[in-house]
C-alpha cells in the first residue's frame, strides 16, 4: 500500500477509469457507431472493475461502516446527477424516471444484491451470519421512505394521477433526507457496532487483521480515482443508452425495461464489492453495502429531484403501479422474514433472487 505516486499511476485500475474519462467526453452527447459502443462497453466495464478496488482500498483505510457508506454515497451522487440531466433534456419519457430508477434500485438491492451476497455467505459457511440490529432498522428505514415516497402518491387527492402536490414532494423530500441522515448517524456513531461485520460464532470483526492499512496519500488517490470511475461508469451507461433503447424496442419490450438495464449497469460496481465481501465472509459489509444503496437511492434523489422541480416543467409522476407495489409489499415481508433471526441459509438468498427475477421478467413483460 506505500506504492508511489508514479509506481500508482502505472496501475490499470487508475488509467482504465481516466481513458474512460476521456472517451465519455469525446462521445458524449453523439450517435455511437456499433464498434465504438462495443469499445464503450469494454471500458465501461473496465471501470466497474477500477471503482471496486478503488472502495475497497478507501473501506480499508476507513474502516467499517464507513466504507459501503463511501460507495454507496458516491454512486448515488452520481446517479442523482444523471438523473436529473435527463429530465433536463425534457420529453414525457422523463416524467416517471426519477420513479422508475429509484424502484429498480431498490428491487436490485434489496433482492438481487442481498439473496446474492446471503447466498454466497451460506454456500462458503452453510449459514450466513450478520447483525439483526443494524440491518433491521435499515431495512425498516427503506420500507418507510419506499412507502412515503413511492407508494403515497399514488393515493393522495391534491392531484390527479400518480403524483404530489408541492407541498406533499416538500414533506415526502425532508423526511427522506431527515431519515437517512439520522441513519447516517446511527451507522456511523451511535451504534456503529450494529454495523460491523461478525463471524459464524458471532464474534465482531472491526479491523482487517493480516492487512495493513493504506496510507493517508494512497487513498487519497484511491477516494480521487473512485469518483473519476463512477463518473465514467454512469456516464457511458448513458452514452451507451441509445443503443440499448433502440435494442429494446426492435425486439417489443417497453421503454421501462432500458431504465432496469441502466440501473443495472450503476449498479455493477456495489454488486461486485458486496460479492467478494460475501465470499470473505464478511456478510454484514455486504448487507450494509444493499440496504445502505437502497436508501441512498431514495434519501438523496427524492430531495433533490424535489429542488429541481422548481425549474423543470410537467408532471413528477413518482407514484408506483398496483403491480409493482405487490412487489414492494413481498420485498418488505420477505426481507423482514429473513433479516429478523440474524441468520440465513440458501433458501432465503434463493427466495430473493426469485423476487428479483420476478421484478425484471414483469419490467419486460407488464
Amino acid at each position: 500500500m506505500s506504492t508511489s505516486i508514479k509506481g500508482y499511476l502505472t496501475q490499470w485500475t487508475v488509467f482504465v477509469p481516466i481513458i474512460a474519462i476521456v472517451a465519455l467526453v469525446l462521445t458524449w452527447g453523439r450517435e455511437l457507431p456499433a464498434a465504438v459502443v462495443v469499445i464503450a462497453a469494454v471500458l465501461l466495464g473496465g471501470a466497474v472493475l477500477a471503482a471496486v478496488h478503488h472502495a475497497e482500498v478507501v473501506a480499508h483505510r476507513v474502516g467499517e461502516p464507513f466504507g459501503s457508506l463511501v460507495l454507496a454515497i458516491a454512486v448515488t451522487i452520481i446517479e442523482v446527477a444523471l438523473i436529473v440531466t435527463l429530465m433536463i433534456s425534457g420529453g414525457e419519457k422523463t416524467q416517471s424516471l426519477a420513479r422508475d430508477t429509484v424502484f429498480a434500485a431498490v428491487m436490485i438491492t434489496c433482492n438481487g444484491l442481498l439473496g446474492i451476497s446471503i447466498l454466497v455467505g451460506a454456500l462458503r459457511r452453510h449459514v450466513a451470519v450478520f447483525n439483526a440490529e443494524g440491518t433491521g432498522g435499515a431495512f425498516a428505514t427503506v420500507a418507510t421512505l419506499a412507502t412515503l415516497s413511492l407508494v403515497l402518491p399514488s393515493f393522495t387527492t391534491s392531484r390527479p394521477g400518480p403524483q404530489f402536490s408541492p407541498a406533499q414532494l416538500a414533506f415526502a423530500a425532508v423526511a427522506s433526507l431527515s431519515l437517512y441522515a439520522l441513519f447516517v448517524m446511527v451507522q456511523t456513531r451511535r451504534h456503529r457496532d450494529y454495523f460491523l461485520p461478525i463471524t459464524t460464532s458471532g464474534k465482531t470483526i472491526d479491523a482487517e487483521e493480516h492487512l495493513d492499512p493504506p496510507t493517508g496519500r494512497t487513498t487519497l488517490i484511491s477516494l480521487g480515482t473512485l469518483m473519476v470511475a463512477l463518473i465514467a461508469v454512469v456516464g457511458l451507461a448513458k452514452g451507451v443508452s441509445p443503443t440499448i433503447e433502440s435494442g429494446v424496442a426492435s425486439i417489443g419490450l417497453p421503454h421501462a425495461v432500458v431504465g432496469v438495464v441502466i440501473a443495472l449497469l450503476v449498479l455493477l460496481p456495489e454488486t461486485i464489492a458486496a460479492v467478494r465481501s460475501a465470499a470473505r465472509d464478511r456478510v454484514q459489509t455486504s448487507l450494509n453495502l444493499a440496504v445502505g444503496s437502497a436508501m441512498a437511492s431514495i434519501g438523496l434523489t427524492i430531495p433533490a429531484i424535489a429542488i429541481a422541480m422548481i425549474w423543470l416543467d410537467g408532471p413528477l409522476l413518482l407514484g408506483l403501479g398496483g403491480t409493482q407495489m405487490v412487489l414492494l409489499a413481498l420485498t418488505v415481508g420477505v426481507g423482514t422474514l429473513t433479516i429478523v433471526p440474524g441468520r440465513a441459509n440458501v433458501l432465503q438468498g434463493g427466495v430473493h433472487l426469485a423476487l428479483l427475477a420476478a421484478f425484471l421478467f414483469l419490467a419486460a413483460s407488464p
